[in-house]
């Protein structure tokens, strides 16, 4: 019996920084374990322009799976590449798999566990390396993950927070915020948005570092992308009383590696 073919699976973005950041890390996750890992997304990728990707087309999970099948691989690990229990983990790929399911009864597709755990502060050591590598005087840090409509998710945020909290020490304030939120009271665990955050006072006045959690560069994360225009926008409206500066991404460190590596071994295989 073939061993199961293991996959780094993000979300998914129409960014090509994001798709080639996965393709690194798939490769140094290879690497490490000693098996070839396919770096594959859930959505969203495969709209990329090939030619904006070294000339390799991205592929997302379902057709890929599907085309695996039909060359006679039937089992797989899918190593998330997420940092806690979203929905598109608990809700939306459970049920994508059980409809392949359907056409395929020998597909047997076992999911390792997301990059937070619990008694594990290794995400917190690259958010606080991330700090540190800014060399800045600064001793405020607004933690700011995407948002996310799970409650569960955001509580990794703020557990993260308090985390890096401890490894930063007691001369650093830390906050956790989030990018962007639902509408509604349903959602209200998301708050502070990193906006807000930025025009209270004690945080719209001086140096503030924005700690990225996020781990690939795109739409949001990018130099350009959605993170970066709250703060201007922020810093702007202090009237330049407020300076931010952003952290790299979490994949830039290489701990997530040994990470993702952690989390392969913990399938089992």
């Amino acid at each position: 019996m073939p061993r199961p073919l293991t996959i780094l699976m993000d979300n998914g973005s129409l960014e090509p920084a994001a798709t080639l950041g996965l393709r690194r890390l798939a490769a140094l996750l290879g690497e490490r374990i000693g098996e070839a890992v396919s770096p594959i997304s859930l959505l969203h990728s495969s709209a990329v322009p090939k030619e904006k990707i070294d000339g390799t087309p991205a592929e997302i999970l379902e057709p890929a799976l599907e085309r695996h099948v039909a060359a006679g691989q039937s089992d797989f690990l899918i190593v998330p590449l997420f940092f806690g229990p979203s929905g598109a983990l608990t809700d939306y790929l459970p049920k994508r798999l059980a409809h392949l399911r359907t056409k395929h009864p020998a597909l047997n597709v076992q999911i390792a566990a997301p990059l937070f755990a619990a008694g594990d502060d290794r995400l917190a050591c690259i958010l606080a390396d991330h700090v540190r590598a800014l060399g800045s005087a600064a001793r405020r840090v607004a933690l700011v993950d995407h948002g996310s409509p799970a409650k569960a998710v955001t509580d990794v945020r703020n557990e993260l927070s308090c985390q890096l909290a401890g490894q930063l020490g007691p001369d650093f304030t830390v906050a956790p915020c989030s990018m962007e939120r639902r509408a509604g009271a349903d959602y209200d665990f998301c708050e502070p948005l990193l906006a807000k955050l930025l025009l209270k006072p004690g945080w719209n006045t001086g140096d503030v570092i924005v700690a990225m959690q996020f781990l690939l560069p795109g739409r949001h994360a990018g130099p350009e992308g959605d993170v970066a225009t709250i703060c201007r926008e922020a810093e702007t409206a202090s009237g330049g009383a407020l300076h931010t500066a952003m952290t790299a991404l979490v994949a830039e460190h290489p701990l997530l590696i040994d990470i993702l590596a952690d989390r392969w071994r913990g399938s089992g295989l």
